[in-house]
Parts: structure tokens; C-alpha cells; sequence
């Protein structure tokens, strides 16, 4: 069990990274971007490639990130250029990338199990620590390496995406998903801004499935499917959880909102009913929990405090018979 929400936290650090950037695209930019299928396994794909090719995991990696952010401002230049609907964009790019992932690849799937990744280089990098910690604490996980790489990657990528939405570029893309129409009068270039943030959304998401397919030891082409799904059940999870008022409390509860969804992943398929084919249906289910709750907690709130009004007021008006 311990060993199973381990995992689960390591997993969802690394999900938490495209998470961020579904946050960018769909809180930030306010844009239904469904590229996130295609570009998570395009930067599986391309790093896969670039392991297997004898190329540094590493830069393979980040290879993956620069995939991502021009998927994304593909998906951005086919929605302000060609003036198609955003979600039409998102999925005319998405169909793209299955026939672009499929090339890169060249097959459906690629192993990386006898490949040195940045998982393998990190867990070697950690053996002695892991050995000291497993002989004072012999009941916890053999290995904390994926852990520690996952919240420091997620803890830097967290403070850049803070930082960068308060300089003047991140000011203006805030401004672009609140209002576009009043960023055009004041002379923004909005195609530059759409097209600057669906390209970092993207770039976060490849990032992220290049160091997913690194950790499962393979790539394969339908491992997208879903994904976006799963990014927005992070972030209305992280939301209805730990509130979204300032972009460092959002950003934070975003990556809270993946951890907390695979844990609660984990602990579902436990449950002796439920399938490994049931992980779609227990994410939909997720999902609207999360946004059918809040909004009932709400209005129960909402009523009860309606009704302590008009409880005063008639105890008011009682009173005053009462003076007369």
C-alpha cells in the first residue's frame, strides 16, 4: 500500500508539469486547447528517438520541450491566422500529431527499458542515499530519487511560471484570456500573446510526456489519449481544494491537484470491483465531483446565509412592533 502511494506521488509530480500547462492554456489564455493529446506523446515520441539515437537524455528532454512549443504554436497560428474556432484548432492539430508522432517514431511503440534515461542517471546518482536511508528505515521505499528530482524539477518550473506571469509578456497574457478585446485597443499584437502562450502550455506538456515515457521505459502513440482530460481533473481537483486566488496559490494547487489525483487513482483501482479499464470512467466520475461539490457547497451556503438574513429582519421588524 505504502509502496503504491509512493508511486502515485512520483508519478503525479511528473503529470504536474502538464498540468501547468493545461492551467496556462485553460485558465491563463482561457483557450480550449485539446492539442495537450497530441503534444504529450509528441514529446514522448522525440525524446524516445533522440535516447534510442545515443543523443543525452537530458537534451533529449528538452528537445522534447522545444517539440511542444512549436505543436503549440501551430495549434495558435491555425486559430488567429486562419481565423478557425479554438477547439476546432486544437483538434485539427491533434489529428495532425498522431500522423507526426507515428513518423517520428516510425512504429507504434518505443522501448526505453535498456536505454539509459534521466530516471536510470538520477536513481544511480541517489543509490548511496537510498542505501543509508533503506538501513535506518528499513519500512520505507527502497528508492527516493524520482521523488526529489520530481519536486525540485516541479518546484523550479512552478517559480519560473510565477515570475513570468508578473513581468510585463506574462501581464499581457493574463490580460488576453480576462479581455482580448481590450488588449486589441490599446495596440497588443493578441496573435503574438495566443500563440506565445499555447506554445509554453505546450511545451510544459511535452516536457512532461517525455519524462513520463522515461519513467514507464517506453513511448507509445495512443498514451496521450486522455490526457487532456486528466489535466483539468488536476486542476478544478487542485482548485476546489486549495483555492486558486493568487497565480502562486493557482500554480501550487495545480501540482497539489495532480498528486491528489493519482492518489486517489491508486486507491480506487484498489477497490476489488474496479478494473484497470475503469481508469477513464473513475476520471470522468472525479471530475464532475469536483465541479458538481463545490457548486452545491456553495449554494447550501448561499441559502443558509439568505435565511439568517430574513431571520434578522423578522426579528427586527418584531422588534419595533414590540417598541410601538
Amino acid at each position: 500500500m505504502i509502496t503504491a502511494l509512493f508511486s502515485s506521488v512520483e508519478a503525479g509530480l511528473l503529470y504536474a508539469l502538464m498540468a501547468l500547462g493545461v492551467y496556462i492554456s485553460f485558465r491563463v489564455l482561457d483557450f480550449p486547447d485539446l492539442t495537450v493529446d497530441g503534444s504529450f506523446v509528441t514529446g514522448a515520441a522525440v525524446a524516445s528517438v533522440l535516447i534510442v539515437g545515443g543523443v543525452n537524455p537530458f537534451i533529449a528532454s528538452l528537445a522534447a520541450l522545444g517539440a511542444g512549443f512549436f505543436a503549440g504554436c501551430a495549434t495558435g497560428l491555425l486559430h488567429t491566422k486562419g481565423k478557425i474556432n479554438p477547439l476546432l484548432s486544437g483538434i485539427l492539430m491533434m489529428i495532425a500529431l498522431y500522423s507526426i508522432n507515428l513518423r517520428i517514431m516510425d512504429k507504434p511503440n518505443v522501448p526505453l527499458l535498456q536505454q539509459e534515461t534521466v530516471m536510470t542517471i538520477i536513481t544511480k546518482a541517489f543509490q548511496r542515499f537510498d542505501q543509508a536511508l533503506a538501513t535506518i528505515f528499513p519500512f520505507v521505499p527502497k528508492t527516493w530519487a524520482i521523488i526529489v528530482f520530481g519536486m525540485f524539477l516541479v518546484a523550479v518550473v512552478k517559480v519560473i511560471i510565477d515570475l513570468f506571469l508578473k513581468t510585463e509578456v506574462g501581464l499581457a497574457l493574463r490580460a488576453v484570456g480576462d479581455n482580448k478585446k481590450m488588449i486589441a485597443s490599446f495596440s497588443g499584437n493578441t496573435d503574438r500573446l495566443t500563440m506565445i502562450g499555447l506554445g509554453l502550455s505546450n511545451a510544459l506538456v511535452a516536457f512532461s510526456g517525455a519524462l513520463i515515457s522515461q519513467y514507464s521505459g517506453f513511448s507509445d502513440i495512443g498514451m496521450g489519449i486522455g490526457m487532456i482530460v486528466i489535466g483539468l481533473a488536476s486542476v478544478i481537483i487542485g482548485e476546489a481544494l486549495f483555492g486558486a486566488k493568487t497565480i502562486m496559490r493557482a500554480t501550487l494547487a495545480v501540482i497539489f491537484g495532480a498528486i491528489v489525483y493519482r492518489i486517489v487513482i491508486t486507491l480506487a483501482l484498489r477497490v476489488q470491483f474496479l478494473e484497470t479499464g475503469d481508469v477513464k470512467l473513475i476520471t470522468a466520475m472525479i471530475v464532475i465531483l469536483a465541479l458538481v461539490v463545490p457548486q452545491m457547497v456553495a449554494a447550501r451556503a448561499e441559502k443558509q446565509r439568505k435565511a439568517r438574513k430574513r431571520g434578522a429582519a423578522v426579528a427586527s421588524t418584531q422588534a419595533d412592533y414590540e417598541s410601538v
